[in-house]
């Protein structure tokens, strides 16, 4: 029971940490679309005059073309999607690194502790309280499959074979809870940067309708450069995650074949049938009861 209550407290720790990330991305967004809605060309109430035919003199003097330097791209996207994009950049590398110490094959198949209990097994010299006690004393996803099992001790293969596949589903869905936060990741920045494309073009045919800016490519450049570079940012973002997603799913499908083989292994060992096939040997090999043949009939329980 305590172990239980562990895992529901970290399950709430890291759902609650996932909200919050997944709140703050959704208000870097919305801050987006207010920004955008407030950033209104001034030369609209602007009258012709004289001092709108200078303005063309001095635009000369901005640089041309699109940055290339992390200062300049931040300042030609704007705060928000800055905010956005890094926000996304961080739970990105945050989902790796933390499903990369998760996904360790031997912290969730500890080989040392599988080898020991499956050979324990097999000689005869563990019962159900036991095996039980040293599956709760090994934090483990393969330990907990392995108790899963254990409960059904003595009982027909099918029981005990429908015991492992419970468990092993609910670790299965433990090892994928946080590829679903790399998932979204690669999923968002591009529609983000699709937006920030979106509104690049509004912002360009805004500067050609407000000032009459079809000639004039300095105008322009906002709203173009803020097209070209979210763009090129969400992809930059999504396709890491992406390719990290799938190299993640990878490793969790190796492991989950490798727990579907012990799985059946322990069902093979602790199943009525399989101590059933135990019991028998030694009847037929001696017609007397032996002390080995009477320390086997106790651990097996016949």
């Amino acid at each position: 029971m305590p172990r239980s209550h562990i895992m529901q407290n970290r399950e709430f720790r890291t759902t609650r940490l996932r909200a919050t990330l997944t709140a703050v991305l959704a208000v870097a967004i919305l801050l987006t679309c207010q920004t955008l809605a407030q950033d209104q060309p001034a030369t609209s109430a602007a009258p012709d005059s004289p001092t709108t035919q200078t303005a063309p003199t001095q635009t000369p003097k901005s640089p041309g073309g699109i940055p290339t330097d992390p200062l300049g791209i931040a300042d030609a996207m704007g705060r928000p999607f800055t905010v956005a994009f890094a926000l996304a950049s961080i739970i990105g590398v945050w989902s790796v690194i933390e499903r990369l110490v998760m996904l360790r094959r031997r912290r969730v198949i500890p080989r040392a502790f599988v080898d020991r209990f499956l050979m324990h097994l097999r000689a005869g010299r563990m019962d159900k309280t036991e095996a039980i006690s040293i599956c709760q004393q090994n934090d483990s996803p393969m330990a907990d499959v392995f108790m899963h099992g254990i409960r059904k001790w003595g009982r027909p293969s099918v029981e005990v074979e429908q015991a492992v596949l419970d468990g092993g589903e609910r670790q299965v869905s433990q090892l994928r809870k946080g590829l679903r936060v790399l998932n979204g990741v690669s999923t968002l920045s591009p529609l983000i940067g699709l937006l920030g494309t979106v509104v690049g073009m509004i912002r360009s045919f805004n500067d050609i309708a407000t000032a009459g800016a079809m000639g004039q490519t300095e105008t322009l450049a906002n709203g173009i450069a803020l097209a070209l570079l979210t763009t090129a940012v969400g992809l930059l973002i999504a396709i890491p995650a992406m390719t990290a997603w799938l190299y993640l799913a990878g490793r969790v499908d190796s492991i989950v074949m490798e727990m579907d083989r012990l799985g059946q292994e322990l069902v093979n060992l602790i199943s009525a049938e399989a101590l059933r096939d135990r019991a028998i040997i030694v009847p037929t090999s001696s017609g007397s009861d032996s002390p080995e043949a009477r320390e086997r009939k106790t651990v097996t329980g016949l």
